[in-house]
């Protein structure tokens, strides 16, 4: 009995396989042929294009404000932080460039080291919103790029800032 099961084993083992050939199109040809194109996302439903960087109202956010000597992300940009990692999900030839500002208060290697950390703080956001690193750089101009030259807590709250800048849609 054992002797038979054994043999059955072996003969269903080294039964013949069979190669399977694709299908012949029996149909007319037209004799072209149509690839699939990546055209990263934007044919997806609810999936954003690069025309809605200008109309869409959470991405035309492209500026992060922070307080004086500060890094965390303040709560109310959440938001737009989750609609940018979204375009770079559906967008993964996007490129972003964030870039890290503060006023001109602290020496010029204190506010570019600040600027960067502002810059890798909004970067992190986008990446726990799904947003690759690969898509991110991060660049910091300290004080030297500010936008209001007057002085007061007003003009320099505007300078505390990362820029958003994508270089490629």
């Amino acid at each position: 009995m054992l002797l038979a099961a054994l043999a059955s084993v072996i003969a269903v083992g080294c039964s013949k396989k069979v190669k399977e050939t694709p299908p012949t199109d029996t149909g007319a040809s037209t004799g072209t042929t149509t690839t699939p194109v990546d055209d990263g996302g934007a044919t997806r439903p609810g999936a954003y294009g690069p025309n809605d960087l200008d109309t869409d109202a959470c991405l035309r956010n492209r500026v992060v404000y922070f307080d004086l000597d500060q890094d965390a992300l303040k709560p109310e940009f959440q938001a737009a932080m989750a609609c940018h990692a979204k375009y770079l999900r559906d967008r993964p030839t996007a490129r972003l460039r964030l870039e890290g500002n503060a006023d001109e208060r602290g020496s010029r290697e204190y506010n570019l080291g600040l600027g960067e950390r502002r810059g890798n703080a909004v970067s992190s956001a986008l990446q726990a919103s799904g947003g690759s690193a690969s898509q991110q750089t991060v660049v910091s101009y300290g004080e030297e790029r500010p936008v209001c030259n007057e002085g007061g807590e007003s003009c320099w709250s505007q300078n505390r800032r990362v820029e958003l800048v994508y270089s490629a849609k």
